[in-house]
């Protein structure tokens, strides 16, 4: 199946996160449905059997109902996944967390910090990251750390489309285009 695009994705994430809000539990709900996508995303063995047209819906259906519980306690989140299923949407999970991540951070005031340096940072180097980025963007942080040693040294961070970049790396390549030209 084809991947479902953006805005049909939004829309399913809007709909969820509306009764998560209403609800007070939207923080809730979008951990468990991140839990589903990281499931679906996961299992091979799972989308093969959920999107084989061999197996009846109600064994689709069934198979959903055993796995959920246990990734997805809530029954809001349940009904979702089921419907999605339903209407052949479940292939678009991932997009669907995605989207409602988005929602939430903009509900909440949070922005994603994608944080990649040459060498593993300690916690305490994370923080300081961390902070000067809430201090540049005025908001509450949620970093995602990541490795690259071609960076081979510094780190690069990307908010948005805020990319500061104090790699070494980059520096090496600034100086190469100055010295050449």
């Amino acid at each position: 199946m084809a991947a479902m695009g953006g805005s049909v994705s939004r829309r399913y994430a809007r709909a969820l996160f509306s009764i998560g809000v209403d609800r007070g539990s939207f923080e809730q709900l979008g951990r468990e449905l991140d839990a589903v996508a990281d499931l679906w995303t996961g299992s091979a063995e799972l989308r093969q059997a959920l999107e084989n047209p061999v197996f009846k819906g109600t064994e689709k259906r069934a198979v959903l109902q055993s796995l959920l519980p246990r990734v997805a306690p809530t029954a809001d989140v349940q009904r979702f996944v089921l419907l999605l299923l339903e209407r052949r949407r479940l292939p678009a999970v991932p997009a669907i967390a995605r989207a409602y991540r988005e929602m939430a951070d903009l509900h909440t005031g949070r922005v994603r910090a994608h944080v990649t340096s040459a060498q593993p940072l300690g916690p305490a180097d994370l923080e300081r990251v961390r902070q000067s980025i809430e201090r540049r963007t005025g908001k509450k942080v949620i970093l995602e750390a990541a490795v690259d040693p071609a960076l081979i040294g510094g780190l690069v961070a990307r908010v948005g489309d805020l990319v500061l970049d104090g790699s070494v790396r980059t520096q090496l390549g600034t100086l190469r285009d100055r010295l050449l030209n």
